[in-house]
C-alpha cells in the first residue's frame, strides 16, 4: 500500500497513466480508405503540417536538409521552410540533442531526428538526464516540448550495434513519453501529437515499415487529426486469447491471428502503440474477456515491455487467467549480422501461432515436450 501512495504522490502530470478511463471500445479500423498512404508519406504530411501551423516547430539532424533525411522522411521540407527550421547538423549527436534541448526550454519546439536510435545513445545525457527531468527539478517552471524521432529496432542485415530496440531502455524512464506506431494512421496521429505536447516525447518509428502503405482516411488526412498518447487500438477483437504487439510485430500478431482462425483460435490483437504512458486498462480489459494472454515484441526478453505488461496483469487481474502468459521477444544475444542467425533471434509469425496455441492448450507445453 506505501508503494502505491509513494507512486500517486510522485506522478508528474499523470506521466504514467494512460490519457482513457477504465472501460475501452474497438477503436475504427483504418477507415474505408480513400487513398493509400506510406508511413513515411504520413510522418512527412505530418511534420509539414505542423510546421505550418507554428512557426517555433523547427527540425533538426544529420542529412535531413540537403539529402531529404536518411529515409526521406523530411522530403522538401528544406525547399518550402528554409535553412532556419530544417538544420542540417554534423555527426555529432551529443551536440545537437543539447542544442535542441536548451532551444525547447526557451519556448521553441524542436523535432530532433535520430539516423537510428541506436545512435541516440551517445545523446542519452541530454535525453535522460536533461529532456526528460527538467520539468520535475525545475518545479514546473519549465517545459521541454522536444521530440526525438527515427527509425528503430531490427531491419535486414545491419549487425548488432544497429538493430537494438529502445522501447524498453526509454520506456523506463519517468519524465518521458514513448510512443511506437505500426500504420500510417498511427505515425500521422501520434506525430502530431507528440509536436504539439509539452513534455518530451520518443517516437519509435521502423525502417522496415516507411515504405508499407495503408488506407487512410479522410479523417486521418485532416489537419486537426491526432491520436492520443496512452491509448492502444484493438486492431482485431477476439474471444480466445490477447495478443499485444508494437511496431512491426503489429503485422506479425495480426498474421498470426489469421492462421489461429483456420484453427478455431479467434485472437484479439492489441496495438500498443504508447510504451509511456502504457495502456494498462486496456490490456487488462481484453484479459478479462479472453482470459489469456501472448506479448510480442523485438527487444531482448529481460526487461522488456512484455515483461512491464506481464507483472502489471498479474498484479491487477490475476484471477482472469486461465493460463500462464507467454512472451515472445528477441533472442538474448547481440542481433547477428548472417541472415539465417539473424532470423533466428528475432520473433517469427509461428512463433506467436505456437504460443497462442500453447496457452489455448491446443500443443503440447514446451516443459512437458522437454
Amino acid at each position: 500500500m506505501m508503494l502505491r501512495i509513494a507512486k500517486t504522490k510522485v506522478c508528474l502530470r499523470n506521466l504514467t497513466a494512460p490519457i482513457l478511463g477504465e472501460g475501452i471500445k474497438t477503436q475504427r479500423s483504418y477507415s474505408s480508405g480513400v487513398k493509400q498512404m506510406m508511413v513515411r508519406e504520413a510522418l512527412n504530411s505530418a511534420l509539414d503540417e505542423e510546421m505550418a501551423a507554428d512557426p517555433r516547430v523547427f527540425l533538426m539532424g544529420e542529412e535531413i536538409g540537403e539529402y531529404q533525411g536518411a529515409y526521406k522522411v523530411s522530403k522538401g521540407l528544406l525547399q518550402k521552410y528554409g535553412p532556419d527550421r530544417v538544420v542540417d547538423t554534423p555527426i555529432t549527436e551529443a551536440g545537437f540533442t543539447g542544442l535542441a534541448t536548451g532551444a525547447a526550454y526557451y519556448g521553441l519546439r524542436p523535432v530532433l531526428e535520430f539516423m537510428t536510435f541506436n545512435f541516440s545513445m551517445q545523446a542519452m545525457d541530454h535525453l535522460v538526464n536533461s529532456a526528460a527531468k527538467t520539468f520535475y527539478m525545475s518545479g514546473g517552471n519549465i517545459s521541454v516540448p522536444i521530440v526525438f524521432r527515427g527509425p528503430n529496432g531490427a531491419a535486414l542485415g545491419v549487425g548488432a550495434q544497429h538493430s537494438q530496440c529502445y522501447a524498453q531502455w526509454y520506456g523506463a524512464v519517468p519524465g518521458l513519453k514513448v510512443v511506437a506506431p505500426y500504420s500510417s494512421e498511427d505515425a500521422r496521429g501520434l506525430l502530431k501529437a507528440a509536436i504539439r505536447d509539452p513534455d518530451p516525447v520518443v517516437f519509435l518509428e521502423n525502417e522496415l515499415l516507411y515504405g508499407q502503405s495503408f488506407p487512410v482516411s479522410d479523417e486521418v488526412l485532416d489537419p486537426s487529426f491526432t491520436l492520443p498518447i496512452g491509448k492502444a487500438k484493438i486492431e482485431k477483437e477476439g474471444r480466445d486469447v490477447t495478443i499485444t504487439a508494437f511496431s512491426r510485430m503489429v503485422d506479425y500478431a495480426l498474421k498470426a491471428a489469421e492462421t489461429l482462425e483456420k484453427e478455431d483460435i479467434n485472437a484479439e490483437v492489441i496495438n500498443i502503440r504508447s510504451i509511456r504512458p502504457l495502456d494498462r486498462s486496456a490490456i487488462n480489459a481484453s484479459v478479462r474477456k479472453t482470459n489469456r494472454l501472448v506479448t510480442v515484441e523485438e527487444g531482448f526478453p529481460q526487461h522488456g515491455v512484455g515483461a512491464e505488461i506481464c507483472a502489471s496483469v498479474v498484479e491487477e487481474i490475476f484471477e482472469y487467467l486461465d493460463a500462464p502468459i507467454e512472451r515472445i521477444t528477441g533472442a538474448d544475444v547481440p542481433l547477428p549480422y548472417a541472415t539465417n542467425l539473424e532470423r533466428m533471434a528475432l520473433p517469427q509469425i509461428e512463433d506467436i501461432v505456437r504460443a497462442a496455441k500453447r496457452v489455448c492448450y491446443r500443443s503440447i507445453p514446451i516443459a512437458a515436450a522437454v
